[in-house]
């Protein structure tokens, strides 16, 4: 009687134990959509690790997102998101106007020049804070090895804007 008792049990969760493989291995094979993941960095300002806030010094904060042939645009709108919470905890903080938007990005030759829209030089003053907006902005896009300068506009307009 002990030894069929003993049995079934080793059966039963013989049983179980296939199932549950079984059931993890279907759901991973359903969630496998072929999408593939990388890490981009976003360049902010942070008090932390500059304390005298040096301007147009930022440091790198990490994000991963899904692989696609537009990363440069990507690593840019993660940065106009601005720092998370966790990152804001660690110092963090973004010099660039909330609700600024991306118009248009090329790459050509090593040149990246990139048109926002006019809520990046909305009330922004003082040469500090201009050179902040830069450094973030030029960082960002400098992380990819095809981007050698940065050129900024705002509505196609180059000249006249960020201007302390």
């Amino acid at each position: 009687m002990k030894q069929t008792t003993g049995m079934k049990r080793i059966i039963i969760v013989s049983v179980l134990v296939i199932v549950v493989v079984a059931a993890t291995w279907i759901l991973v094979s359903q969630n496998n959509t072929g999408e593939e993941f990388v890490n981009i960095r976003a360049f902010f300002n942070n008090n932390n690790l500059d304390p005298e806030f040096s301007c147009n010094k930022v440091f790198p904060v990490e994000r991963g997102v899904l692989k696609t042939g537009e990363l440069e645009k990507t690593a840019l709108s993660e940065l106009l998101n601005g720092p998370t919470q966790s990152d804001t905890a660690q110092g963090f903080f973004t010099s660039i106007n909330s609700g600024v938007k991306i118009n248009n990005l090329s790459i050509v030759r090593g040149k990246a020049m990139v048109d926002f829209d006019e809520r990046l030089g909305f009330q922004v003053g003082g040469s500090c804070r201009v050179a902040a907006i830069s450094a973030q902005i030029r960082e960002t896009l400098k992380q990819f090895s095809n981007v050698e300068e940065v050129i900024i506009s705002i509505n196609g307009r180059t000249e006249d804007i960020l201007q302390p």
